[in-house]
């Protein structure tokens, strides 16, 4: 780190008198404390206070909006317009108002995001399987809080969990609502931080409270018997491997296949896709489709529409006439997003800390959670019910004498002598007796005040019972076993995801039909290609070219051949004939660093036509090294289209040489005008692709070999005489009576 000099003490202002203290002054400054005195307060913010949700269920953004409409009046009334929601949230929620109605949104039950909404909408709310479908302005819809929100805020008033000031300091808000059950898996919650992630796919309403009911009666208790799988609340299918799903249950990390469901028109002959994945949109499917057809890939659709309508997303797929729709929907599941993953991360915040947790250990913190909120809760009503009970106890003295009661207070000169002497009367305290004096003339009569002592011996039975359930862990574990029990009644409803199970999916390899038919390949020296059939290539005139160009290759094949092409770069790209059009004379053809996406300035000089794999590739190098390596070096198991190290970059490439048989031979030629003729199996077989080798023609300083090229008949009158009896060789210089009507070099 560079050391920055002093400039100066400091400035001297022209309207203050003296030096601004350190004006002027660079002062050196580390790298790593500027980043923990600045960065990591904000990392830390966007963790703890915005992305990362707390055992609720829930983020700052939407506890801050749910309790606004909550104190708004908004739980079982009328709607409200959101705008109106919006403006009250910001007292809350330093934030614009367009992200306080995006929450609002994703909350919503138009957005269809939730298994179980917490906002009751009315409008145009957009949906969340579509990415372009934009929901209607804040001042155009209305909502209200769900029912459900009932068992988030049924016990927020009696001091179940704390509240802190707002950002202002005007206003007090929960840290955590007290939510009857645990929506931090009931709902999906996703979000990003700084460094941390969070992602926690929802699941069943009514399995999620049996399977914590199991764990509050048996912490043993087996999750899978009754967590059966995430469901999602827009349908699919979810692709059941027991392996994976206990897995995510134990770590809170993995990843859920899931798959779109469809039906198949017979009549119609179209496939009806009615649910996706979670994790993709309906744009994005028929984007992928149509760019499918495009490229040549899928051929068994006509056309592919968005039917969304009122009754809900659908996708309808035409198809080709005698096309089989199972075998194209394997197709699609493998090469589209309908079947998708949702990647699980059970990131939640604990005490302010955020830890990944797996199913039980997330339950069993919410259960944590919500006994301290009940335990809050009976405390709270017992010292309501106690402080009633005192009242009501100093209410059932005055009983004895009302007379008295009255002459003290008719009798007591000074108003601020009435509750002593009230106290001194009867022997109460200052609180019975404040009671006492603030009852009406008209209730001072016996039959009232025996009927607000009748009361007095249910408050001891209520407070006993209260009593008992602060000292018995179990009793307030069977209240939250019955609040669950009535949630899970109320409110659940059956899973929408389907499961399918794994080992059931027979994922057949859908072998794509190619029609098989002759061609002629051509290939250039400034690397255009074209295929054209041999009908086609009868009818055509001369080849159309760039000024310059010339056909280096050209070969008779069909249609389902293999092809790889070499690059100027060291790289062999593979591909299929029939990944091109056929074509005509006429045209330029396809050019091949385009077509194969070649890097920038990268060049095709060799192509390999083969089905088989058979034969061998001769890299032969301005040096007169040699390199054998056979073609099946090139197979590869997978479908890659690009191999790095097709061959040696130590040296120059002069020459690539394809030969299908041992008992071929090649022609080398050298900017000395020598030539040599070798036979192929001469040449050592080399197994890496980067091999250099062996020396096969010597050069003299300042020279080097120029090409290589099979021999073939009429090049050359009498071959074997260039063929030297011991390698490396010089080569020979060519006689004219030897040089062949078919001499050419590439």
């Amino acid at each position: 780190m560079a050391k920055r000099k002093k400039t100066g003490a400091g400035i001297k202002s022209p309207k203050i008198e003296g030096y601004i203290a350190g004006a002027g002054e660079i002062v050196e400054q580390k790298v790593a404390s500027t980043i923990e005195e600045n960065y990591m307060p904000y990392a830390m913010s966007v963790i703890l206070s915005r992305a990362i949700p707390e055992i609720d269920g829930f983020k700052p953004s939407h506890r801050k909006l749910l309790y606004t409409m909550y104190k708004m009046g908004l739980l079982g009334s009328t709607r409200t317009k959101s705008a109106n929601i919006v403006g009250q949230t910001m007292k809350l929620n330093p934030h614009g108002d367009a992200a306080i109605y995006d929450t609002m949104v994703r909350l919503s039950r138009g957005y269809e995001a939730l298994l179980h909404p917490y906002v009751d909408s009315k409008g145009n709310f957009g949906k969340f399987y579509s990415r372009d479908m934009a929901w209607a302005a804040s001042r155009y819809t209305e909502a209200k809080l769900d029912p459900i929100c009932n068992e988030l805020f049924g016990d927020i008033d009696k001091d179940t969990v704390d509240f802190v000031d707002n950002y202002d300091n005007t206003l007090k808000e929960p840290t955590l609502l007290p939510a009857a059950f645990p929506s931090i898996l009931v709902n999906a919650n996703t979000g990003i931080a700084v460094g941390m992630a969070c992602s926690i796919c929802s699941f069943n309403l009514a399995e999620v409270c049996n399977t914590t009911i199991g764990l509050l009666r048996d912490p043993d208790f087996e999750i899978m018997s009754t967590l059966i799988a995430p469901d999602f609340t827009g349908g699919a299918q979810v692709v059941y491997d027991k392996k994976v799903i206990q897995n995510i249950y134990e770590t809170g990390r993995g990843s859920v296949k899931l798959r779109a469901r469809y039906s198949y028109d017979k009549y119609a002959n179209c496939i009806d896709i009615t649910s996706i994945p979670q994790s993709t949109t309906s744009e994005v499917i028929i984007e992928k489709v149509i760019d499918l057809v495009k490229q040549g890939k899928i051929k068994e659709i006509s056309d592919i529409r968005d039917e969304t309508g009122i009754d809900g997303l659908k996708i309808t797929i035409d198809l080709k006439r005698g096309v089989d729709h199972e075998k194209l929907m394997q197709k699609l599941y493998r090469l589209t997003t309908l079947e998708d993953s949702f990647a699980c991360n059970f990131n939640v915040l604990i005490a302010g800390t955020p830890r990944v947790l797996g199913v039980r250990e997330l339950l069993n913190e919410w259960s944590a959670f919500r006994i301290e909120c009940v335990r809050r809760r009976t405390y709270y009503d017992l010292h309501k019910k106690q402080d009633k009970l005192h009242l009501l106890q100093g209410l059932s003295k005055i009983l004895l004498d009302i007379d008295k009661a009255i002459r003290i207070i008719r009798h007591t000169d000074e108003e601020t002598q009435v509750v002593p002497n009230l106290m001194s009367g009867f022997g109460i305290d200052e609180i019975q007796a404040e009671y006492v004096a603030e009852i009406k003339l008209r209730h001072l009569n016996r039959e009232y005040i025996l009927k607000r002592t009748e009361d007095i011996s249910q408050l001891e039975k209520d407070i006993e019972k209260l009593q008992g359930i602060l000292n018995s862990k179990t009793k307030i574990k069977n209240i939250i076993i019955k609040e669950l029990q009535g949630i899970a009644d109320k409110y659940g409803q059956p899973r929408k995801s389907m499961i399918i199970y794994a080992d059931d999916i027979v994922e057949e390899e859908v072998v794509e039909e190619i029609p098989d038919y002759a061609v002629n390949l051509f290939f250039t020296k400034e690397g255009y290609f074209k295929k054209i059939t041999p009908l086609s290539l009868r009818m055509s005139g001369e080849h159309k070219l760039k000024e310059g160009d010339k056909i280096i290759e050209h070969c008779e094949t069909t249609n389902n051949t293999d092809l790889i092409f070499f690059s100027d770069n060291y790289k062999a790209y593979k591909t299929k004939a029939f990944e091109f059009a056929d074509t005509k004379t006429s045209v330029l053809g396809e050019y091949i660093p385009t077509k194969l996406g070649f890097d920038e300035g990268e060049n095709a000089v060799f192509m390999i036509p083969t089905k088989d794999y058979s034969g061998c590739v001769l890299f032969v190098f301005e040096s007169g090294k040699i390199a054998r390596i056979p073609l099946s070096s090139y197979e590869t198991k997978t479908n890659r289209k690009k191999l790095t190290g097709a061959y040696s970059d130590k040296e120059r490439l002069a020459s690539i040489v394809f030969a299908q048989n041992d008992d071929d031979r090649i022609m080398i030629r050298s900017t000395s005008g020598r030539i040599m003729v070798i036979p192929v199996s001469e040449i050592s077989l080399k197994t890496g692709r980067t091999s250099l080798g062996v020396s096969i023609m010597k050069q003299k300083k300042g020279h080097r070999v120029i090409s290589a090229q099979l021999l073939s008949e009429g090049m050359l009158v009498n071959p074997d005489s260039y063929i030297p009896k011991t390698i490396p060789s010089m080569g020979q210089m060519p006689k004219n009576e030897d040089i062949g009507e078919q001499m050419s070099f590439v």
